[in-house]
């Protein structure tokens, strides 16, 4: 029995995210979302921790976290600026997973595991929802790393962090293909 997959193999070496600023209507329904959600649930889990949880965010949350955005911003004294790129993802977005990270306790597994895992779910999902039609992109932003917006905007503990915001939505205009990595120049062999 073969496990080859040429058509994803395929799929991953030509994924290109969608802006999210470029994700327009309709965004996936609930139905639809879950077996991205389950897609993504599917990676790799050292010790099986599952250090990692998904929070939805539906069109109508889009408001309250930019306006969170926004008063988060200037009591941190962020410029106009950086305010408005902040907050335009939630003003613009239609559907986003956060994807909250959740350090457990762990004697067999370090921490940095736990991210990495974190991570890749992230890439899971955005890589699920590419895969099944959609348009996605996987955000984040200096709110998602304050301590103040996390726990208001989500509600998060101290042992919870986002790793990342997928938005997903229909694509709305195809991006161009941007300068890849020269694979050759970032590998190294070693054979002993």
């Amino acid at each position: 029995m073969s496990l080859e997959n040429p058509a994803a193999l395929e799929f991953l070496q030509t994924r290109r995210s969608r802006p999210a600023k470029t994700l327009v209507e309709p965004a996936p329904t609930r139905e639809q979302l879950l077996p991205l959600l389950t897609a993504a649930a599917r990676t790799p889990d050292h010790g099986k921790l599952e250090p990692w949880r998904f929070i939805v965010l539906e069109k109508g949350a889009m408001p309250r976290l930019a306006t969170l955005t926004e008063e988060c911003g200037t009591s941190l004294g962020k410029s106009a600026e950086d305010i408005a790129k902040a907050r335009s993802q939630f003003d613009m977005g239609h559907l986003a997973v956060a994807v909250i990270e959740v350090q457990q306790p762990s004697e067999k597994i370090p921490a940095i595991e736990q991210t990495y895992s974190a991570g890749a779910v992230c890439l899971a999902l955005l890589n699920s929802a590419l895969a099944a039609g959609w348009g996605a992109n996987w955000l984040s932003g200096w709110q998602t790393h304050d301590r103040n917006f996390c726990r208001r905007a989500f509600g998060l503990k101290d042992n919870e962090r986002v790793a990342g915001l997928i938005h997903i939505a229909t694509e709305g205009t195809a991006p161009p293909e941007r300068p890849r990595p020269d694979v050759a120049a970032l590998t190294e062999w070693a054979s002993q």
